[in-house]
């Protein structure tokens, strides 16, 4: 077979092996992925959709609430711009970075330590491996925090269903919510004791269709509940707004999944308008689900939205059927920062005993995760956490630092360094709501313990 091989690269071993660009035109990547079965665009946009639409879509309502209509509205838009720009650079540099190390595929922490390793300055190289860690440690955080955010949305909607509470009734009314997630904590277990996805992925297209069926009432309760769009507020408080910010990113954000799904492309080259494509749905959803969800319960909205929904018989089945397709969800989520955990601490342990060890630490995250939703369950808050400090950084900080860091050498800055200003103005964006959208979640977090 004529022209560059695949090198065999991988973590903590990533080299420039493209000095030039003619070099690094000279990998065909695509040609040596072995994919079983890769995705055509229609089938990549749909991933996407699925990869974003989880629990944080129903909370979407709560978040306009924060921040009034007028503000709400245009920034929703704003952050769904700045978020796809973002992550087109990110799959980009790991295009750039599959044809200079010489790779067929790559994870979010592998392109962000190749693009570190491969940078020209040694000085930079050699915190590597530190950047890596770092981005295994925030996606950590993120994916264990939204199995956590699942729990309180299982939790919430068992306890309205078993205590036939509407929407009307007080927060406190009813046994404590931390009763149920303690009642759950042995079948959320259980179902994370299950190791091969194929048996819940077919499950998780359910739940989508269940996601989408909970857009659609939102938009048909609201017109009854609300016909004239009456009562919105239009702004609140600053302080509101970098709550809204959190929740809001955290309902759109598919930054996690956007290299898997260009990995399993039959056509990489199409990514962009999958992207484009996908963040569109995405986009319209949010939407639809926060704009339409505040305006039919306004001031006395809850997360999930399917909460607010009246106590029918067929809004029952719906909002029975959410907590068992959130149950199957939160066990697909769990899986991926377990296997990330996992990597790190098999090497602890006899590899003859792995599989026993596996259901061990698969069972002790999974009470983990169960004791900070009981610790934590104001849902708002957490989402509001979540968004701010670890998609800040995963969908706004971090792709342009890694573009940065890929085109220094080659194309270069650009006349007057622009590349460098567009990436430190975009960075400082994101810095700025990672510090002030922490900050003001994490003392609504706080907020229990007062």
């Amino acid at each position: 077979m004529s022209g560059p091989q695949p090198s065999g690269a991988g973590r903590g071993n990533w080299k420039n092996l493209a000095p030039s660009q003619a070099d690094e035109d000279a990998f065909d990547y695509v040609k040596f992925r072995n994919t079983a079965k890769p995705s055509g665009y229609i089938g990549s946009v749909a991933n996407m959709v699925k990869g974003a639409l989880g629990g944080g879509i129903l909370g979407g309502h709560v978040a306009y609430m924060k921040a009034g209509i007028a503000v709400a509205l245009p920034f929703n838009l704003i952050f769904g711009i700045y978020m796809t720009f973002c992550l087109h650079i990110l799959v980009l540099s790991a295009q750039i970075l599959y044809r200079r190390t010489r790779v067929t595929f790559m994870t979010y922490p592998d392109v962000g330590e190749a693009a570190m390793a491969c940078f020209p300055n040694p000085k930079v190289a050699k915190y590597s491996k530190i950047f890596r860690y770092t981005i295994d440690i925030i996606i950590g955080i993120d994916l264990y925090g939204s199995c956590a955010c699942y729990q309180i949305i299982i939790a919430k909607s068992i306890k309205q269903l078993v205590e036939n509470l509407d929407k009307d009734a007080p927060e406190d009314a009813g046994r404590d919510i931390r009763i149920y997630l303690a009642i759950m904590m042995i079948p959320v277990i259980l179902v994370c004791l299950i190791i091969h996805l194929k048996y819940l992925a077919p499950l998780s297209i359910v739940a989508n269709l269940i996601i989408c069926v909970c857009i659609f009432l939102t938009v048909y309760y609201s017109m009854i509940n609300n016909p004239t769009f009456g009562g919105m507020k239009l702004y609140t408080e600053i302080y509101n707004f970098f709550e809204f910010t959190g929740m809001i990113v955290f309902s759109m954000s598919c930054s996690g999944v956007v290299i898997p799904i260009e990995n399993n492309m039959e056509k990489p080259k199409n990514f962009p308008k999958v992207l484009l494509t996908g963040m569109t749905i995405i986009i319209v959803f949010t939407y639809l689900v926060s704009f339409f969800g505040y305006t039919g319960y306004l001031e006395k909205c809850e997360s999930p939205i399917t909460v607010n929904f009246p106590m029918t018989l067929w809004a029952k089945l719906l909002k029975g059927g959410i907590a068992i397709m959130i149950y199957v969800t939160h066990a697909l989520n769990f899986w991926v920062p377990f296997n990330l955990c996992f990597y790190y601490i098999k090497f602890l342990h006899d590899q003859n005993k792995l599989f026993m060890w596996e259901l061990i630490y698969r069972a002790f995250f999974c009470f983990l995760v169960s004791i900070v939703a009981i610790i934590f369950p104001n849902i708002n808050a957490l989402m509001g956490f979540l968004g701010a400090f670890c998609l800040s950084n995963m969908a706004f900080i971090w792709p342009n630092l890694i573009y940065l860091m890929v085109i220094w050498q080659r194309p270069g800055l650009g006349k007057f360094r622009w590349r460098l200003w567009r990436a430190v103005i975009l960075m400082g964006v994101g810095v700025f709501i990672l510090i002030c959208g922490t900050i003001v979640n994490f003392t609504e977090l706080m907020s229990v313990f007062k």
